[in-house]
């Protein structure tokens, strides 16, 4: 089991950075190598999608769902993740929870990570980093989107590029 814990500053209020959590089609643009996130007709709040992952020895595309459990809106709400690959097998639970800090939001996520199957044998190091930057790349493309510095494609890389840029010039 691997275990995750991030805190990201929105520079947007929590009803719109919680507008953005539950938009399909926002979400499916800021998640890295996502092929589709469509609504699952079965189950209210669960949502089918098709990723494809290449980080380092962590490649492949998987399929899966995502299921939106307890959610408050404008606070908090939890994930329960699955997704079934050629390399494995992965299974995550994520919390989230916005605060509200004036005009902006802060967002704290905490999850673990499971793995089986040949995705397991990379290594929890390998699998830790690269969850731990797809969060992190998903989150910025987030930020761009909720801060009006991007909406899609191009732009969104390119909102990206600058954030890695801001953060390196704090160090």
């Amino acid at each position: 089991m691997i275990e995750l814990a991030r805190t990201y500053p929105f520079g947007a209020p929590p009803d719109r950075v919680w507008q953005l959590l539950m938009d399909t089609k926002a979400l499916a643009c800021c998640i890295p190598g996502c092929q589709c996130l469509d609504p699952d007709p079965e189950v209210e709040g669960r949502y089918v999608m098709r990723l494809s992952v290449k980080l380092a020895a962590v490649m492949g595309t998987y399929d899966g769902t995502v299921q939106i459990v307890d959610p408050i809106p404008m606070q908090s709400y939890r994930l329960h993740a699955e997704g079934r690959g050629r390399p494995g097998v992965v299974k995550g639970k994520a919390s989230i929870v916005l605060t509200p800090n004036s005009d902006a939001t802060t967002l704290t996520v905490a999850g673990e990570v499971e793995a089986r199957g040949a995705i397991a044998r990379v290594g929890q190091r390998i699998i830790k980093s690269a969850a731990r930057l797809m969060m992190d790349r998903f989150f910025r493309r987030l930020q761009a989107v909720a801060e009006g510095r991007a909406e899609a494609g191009d732009a969104l890389d390119a909102a990206e590029e600058e954030s890695v840029d801001r953060a390196g010039d704090d160090d």
